[in-house]
């Protein structure tokens, strides 16, 4: 053997047996020798205590996953028992993080150009003690000293797995403090018993391992539920699902959730199917943050998607949803960014069968379902009528909302006769706005535009009302003699008023409503239909029991710091010009009324006095006036009062067909202020 063959041999010899001895070293060595040291340089790094209570221990054997020659080369397998990590000096208590034993594989390779590469690390018996102070320092934020220059180095985990733990969560920011526990099921459940076959092969989600329990507040709400969660948490690949299902209930409140998280190092995505119930819509706010009105009961089922590392904010879409609010049905799409500085709801809302109780709630106008919301107890006093339920406006800054909603058919009996409802939402900063509100009614419509500033305290409003085409004969189906009019109903109402509630807006408002009523009819029975006891006792008096046509009924109210004040309101039938004067006052909710019937033959000539009717509008009272208020002679008169009311109701005369309008002569003369001249058709 030549001399440079032998260094050559020798050199190789010197180096395997070197490698030998390495290999043999490291695979003797007893690491917990090192224990000291690592715990020092975690804890330094930290800036809280760090411990291997345990034994530490590492073996080298290949890894099956692999193949080619990489498969030959070993992988060290770690393990460390009984492990805890502190809490900060800030916060008392000795333990955040308790492990009873991890195990993870490390690969050699990747060390070579600096890279830290786990394919999985297991977790056994995990604790976990998690608290948010109200100034914000939470201990689960590390206070690591940045570097001048990032490290060369880089730390990638494949997977996580776990088994039974616990954790305790105590935020005192979100008001939350909840217990968790977390038990293997004992026999895996497959995805596709919980979320259905079809959707189970579109996600390719792994089985439930894990039972999970919660209770505790959230929010300031008290929280219960159960459910069930995968094994094994994939941290680098974001397409691999990690299965989840929760049953949760926040008192009234219902939340059945099945479907899968992706990307769970980046919180990427969640994929849910979705079922939500309760009392009231209300109720969700404290849970959610979501500004919604008090409602009936409701119960909704649709499918949520969320992305929550957007640079404008999380997404959050609740799609293709179906439900019930009450008894009414409801569907569609609406969509949550949590943006800055408030976030938005947005989206579209169908209804195809809207019964009218269920609106009512969102005046605070059912008392039922306020009290309900309430837990029981009810604002609206018995002897009140209009709404004193206070709308939530410090709940309107919370968010924004552009949401349109459209109620393909209204369902109220024959008193009411809605046919369909469409709405635009628009909450900005406080100012809420319905641009417009606009309602099918009787074959015509009813339009307004409603504004409501928030931020004011007492809250500002305006209203803005139009009604038109409104026809009799549809308005009161179920009164016979109103079949054959071709008579309308028009009206315009312009009302600002302050204050947080329909009785407190009302009992400020000024403003004016002005009325037209052509070619109809009146009667005991069209009262009982209207469900108006006074006015069947007027009625009564004034005409007895017969069907009496109506030429004309015009009126033109005027209002003023919630005292509403008859400027014109005169109706003109077949025997008799009635005129109306006097006050309703909005704020004390008093009738002060005065009826003077004005005779076109001798029908009438037996009722010598007027009638008036007073009293709270609850329950007002009708009677006949003891002395005579004015001689009457020429009655007409009172259809002259004024020449602008008549001019701004002309505006109101809209045609009824190829019918004349018999509101048209009488308006006009008026506006003329000839009303020595104004004539009607004989009794």
């Amino acid at each position: 053997m030549t001399r440079p063959a032998k260094i050559l041999t020798w050199a190789f010899a010197s180096l395997l047996l070197v490698l030998t001895a390495l290999a043999v070293f490291i695979a003797t060595f007893d690491w917990n020798r090192i224990k000291p040291l690592l715990n020092a340089r975690v804890s330094e790094a930290l800036h809280r205590p760090f411990a291997v209570n345990g034994d530490l221990a590492v073996r080298w054997q290949r890894d099956a996953e692999l193949e080619g020659w990489r498969a030959w080369v070993p992988t060290a397998h770690v393990r460390a028992e009984n492990l805890s990590l502190g809490n900060p000096d800030w916060l008392a208590g000795t333990q955040m993080v308790g492990l009873k034993r991890v195990e993870f594989r490390l690969s050699l390779l990747p060390l070579l150009v600096r890279q830290v590469v786990i394919p999985r690390i297991d977790l056994k018996q995990p604790t976990a003690s998690l608290k948010r102070l109200a100034n914000g320092r939470a201990n689960w934020t590390f206070d690591v000293a940045s570097q001048a220059e990032p490290s060369p180095w880089s730390v990638e985990i494949g997977a996580i797995g776990f088994d039974e733990g616990q954790m305790r969560l105590d935020d005192q920011i979100l008001k939350t403090q909840l217990n968790l526990v977390i038990d293997p099921l004992g026999k895996p459940i497959p995805f596709s018993d919980i979320v259905g076959q079809a959707s189970a092969q579109k996600r390719n989600a792994q089985d439930y391992a894990f039972g999970v329990k919660v209770e505790g507040l959230y929010q300031g709400q008290p929280l219960i539920g159960h459910g069930k969660v995968g094994g094994l948490l994939a941290i680098q690949d974001a397409r691999q699902p990690f299965p989840l299902q929760a049953d949760l209930r926040s008192g009234d409140t219902h939340v059945i959730l099945a479907g899968t998280l992706t990307d769970p190092r980046n919180l990427g995505a969640l994929d849910l199917r979705l079922r939500l119930a309760g009392a009231s819509l209300g109720n969700l706010y404290p849970l959610t943050g979501v500004t919604l009105p008090d409602s009936p009961s409701y119960s909704t089922d649709g499918h949520l998607t969320a992305k929550l590392r957007e640079p404008g904010g999380a997404v959050f879409r609740y799609e293709g949803f179906n439900g019930t609010i009450g008894e009414s049905d409801i569907h569609g799409d609406l969509t949550f960014v949590a943006r800055q500085p408030r976030p938005k709801l947005s989206g579209a809302l169908v209804s195809n069968q809207v019964l009218f109780k269920d609106l009512a709630p969102l005046i605070g106008a059912d008392t039922s379902t306020a009290q309900k919301a309430r837990g029981g107890v009810s604002e609206q006093p018995t002897d009140k009528v209009l709404p004193v339920e206070a709308f939530r406006t410090e709940r309107w800054r919370a968010m924004d909302a552009d949401v349109s909603f459209s109620g393909k058919r209204i369902e109220h009996g024959a008193r009411l006769p809605f046919s369909d409802l469409s709405t635009h939402v628009l909450l900005d900063d406080g100012i809420l706005s319905l641009e417009p509100l606009h309602f099918g009614v009787a074959g015509g419509n009813l339009r307004l535009k409603v504004h409501l500033d928030g931020r004011t305290v007492p809250m500002q409003g305006r209203a803005q009302l139009s009604a038109r085409n409104l026809k009799l004969k549809a308005l009161f189906p179920g009164f016979e003699p109103m079949q054959t009019s071709f008579g309308e109903l028009n009206g315009d109402a312009d009302l600002n008023g302050r204050g947080n509630s329909v009785a407190a807006l009302l009992g400020t408002a000024s403003g004016e409503l002005k009325m037209l009523i052509n070619d109809g009819a009146i009667s005991r029975d069209l009262m009982e239909i209207a469900g108006l006891n006074v006015g069947n006792y007027v009625i009564g008096k004034l005409f007895g029991d017969k069907e009496v046509k109506i030429n004309c009924a015009a009126a033109d109210i005027g209002i003023k710091e919630g005292l509403a004040t008859s400027r014109l309101f005169v109706l003109d039938t077949e025997t008799a010009i009635i005129n109306i004067d006097g006050t309703a006052n909005l704020a004390q909710e008093q009738l002060d009324l005065n009826i003077d019937p004005q005779s076109k033959g001798l029908r009438l000539l037996s009722l010598r006095s007027p009638l008036y009717v007073r009293g709270p509008f609850a329950k007002p009272s009708a009677g006949v006036q003891a002395v005579p208020l004015m001689l009457r002679g020429a009655g007409l008169v009172a259809l002259g009062v004024a020449v602008a009311p008549a001019a701004g109701l002309l505006a109101l005369v809209a045609p009824s067909g190829d019918e004349p309008n018999q509101c048209t002569p009488v308006l006009a003369q008026m506006q003329a202020g000839k009303t020595d001249e104004i004539t009607f058709s004989a009794p």
